[in-house]
């Protein structure tokens, strides 16, 4: 884990690097053939930037190095003013999270510069960091989809893995405010998880802090609306209570396999509504399920154990305009580490992990309900089709029709059929 010396989430320590590649959130670069770009210096060593990008975005652009596959280059569109250079040159002066012990699996923390990066005419351009590539390190919102957790973290992307990698995010929130620093533009791009669970922050050149040096303050001036407190869409600054916000929101997702918790349309809204005007408006279906129309195939939130659920409701209901009711990082920690050593393993199908709450398998009822198993690619029959679910023996089919009182009828069907059959024969 992310704590101590660290540790694995499944408890299988290995090799693991990341996924996205860092740099500001955009589209990727289109595959084709690479070329020789625009040469930089780092520390005043010349290097030469590879064409195409490795991502693009609206305020900079992340370029990989010839020769150099440990490192990437981020150049932004506009040249950074006295500011943001000021601000790069104290980050290369601080060591954060620096002094404590890693596993030897593990993978830095933090994406943080290394050098900046000058024209040959000595202007300031970005900086470097060290390399988070797929296919090692994943971007979190790699976890939210079935699809994507079995490419990506084929037979181990289960509720306990999830659990763990929630539990790191946790831990390094909680560790960076420690240590004075507010994440600000917290969102899943922003992250990166490798195979064993790890986890690394991208972008920390928007990260808010206070030079230890100087005294002076750098705000965070960037944000991802999805994950943004009211306060910070209007306009207020990052705080580690808004970072709590964003921490409760990527927890929540990533134990409910994807499900963004203020999703759906308030009934008193237009269809139009998002998930920001939700955010500002206070509605969550996990707090207010009355008040919502939630999406079709959103899992329930009481998957959650109750004291996980407690701080869910929590963070999306009073702590929505009150951010001193916000459950903190601390307080998510301990409650994820409780859960964490209570799961129980379903003895009927991989994968199917769930909480020490329930009395029955989640996943399989879900399978059993809707066909739609939330962990495993679908089973198919001989012609290649998915199978078809069978109700449980006694649960409901269809509108008001109950599965045994049907299966009852029909065999007292047969018993006649054959009675009457057996009456013609013998006359």
């Amino acid at each position: 884990m992310n704590g101590g010396t660290g540790g694995a989430v499944n408890g299988t320590p290995g090799a693991g690097r990341p996924s996205g590649v860092n740099g500001s959130p955009g589209a990727a670069s289109s595959p084709g053939p690479t070329t020789a770009g625009r040469t930089v210096l780092l520390d005043g060593r010349r290097v030469v930037l590879v064409e195409p990008p490795l991502k693009s975005g609206g305020q900079a652009a992340v370029f990989t190095v010839a020769g150099e596959d440990d490192i990437v280059v981020k150049i932004y569109r506009d040249p950074p003013g006295p500011d943001q250079e000021r601000r790069l040159t104290r980050m290369l002066a601080m060591s954060p999270l620096g002094g404590r012990p890693l596993d030897s699996s593990q993978p830095s923390e933090l994406a943080w510069p290394t050098a900046l990066a000058r024209t040959p005419q000595g202007e300031c351009a970005g900086y470097a960091m060290r390399r988070f590539g797929e296919p090692e390190h994943v971007r979190l919102v790699g976890l939210f989809t079935r699809s994507q957790r079995l490419k990506l973290f084929p037979g181990r992307a289960d509720w306990r893995f999830l659990l763990g990698v929630s539990w790191n995010l946790a831990f390094m929130t909680a560790r960076m405010h420690h240590e004075n620093l507010v994440i600000g533009d917290f969102s899943s791009n922003n992250v990166v998880v490798d195979a064993n669970g790890f986890v690394t922050f991208l972008d920390c050149d928007s990260i808010a802090f206070t030079d230890p040096a100087t005294g002076e303050v750098f705000p965070c001036l960037m944000h991802t609306t999805d994950y943004s407190a009211p306060e910070r869409q209007a306009g207020g600054p990052a705080t580690r209570a808004s970072d709590d916000f964003a921490l409760s929101v990527l927890i929540y997702q990533l134990l409910s396999g994807g499900d963004h918790p203020f999703g759906g349309v308030p009934h008193d809204s237009t269809s139009e509504s998002t998930v920001k005007d939700n955010i500002a408006a206070s509605v969550s279906y996990v707090v207010r399920p009355e008040a919502v129309t939630i999406p079709r195939g959103t899992i329930n939130p009481t998957i959650l154990p109750p004291d996980l659920l407690t701080l869910a409701r929590a963070a999306f209901g009073p702590g929505v305009n009150a951010p001193a009711a916000r459950p903190t990082a601390e307080a998510w920690l301990r409650a994820l580490d409780k859960e964490r050593r209570e799961v129980q393993q379903c003895a009927d199908r991989p994968l199917h992990v769930y909480g020490s709450h329930l009395s029955a398998c989640p996943w399989c009822a879900r399978v059993a309900a809707t066909g739609h198993d939330v962990f495993n690619l679908p089973v198919r029959g001989a012609a290649g089709q998915p199978l078809q679910p069978t109700p449980p023996y006694g649960t409901t089919v269809g509108a008001g029709v109950s599965f045994r009182p049907l299966l009852v009828v029909v065999g007292v069907l047969v018993v006649l059929l054959v009675v009457v059959v057996l009456a013609r024969a013998s006359s």
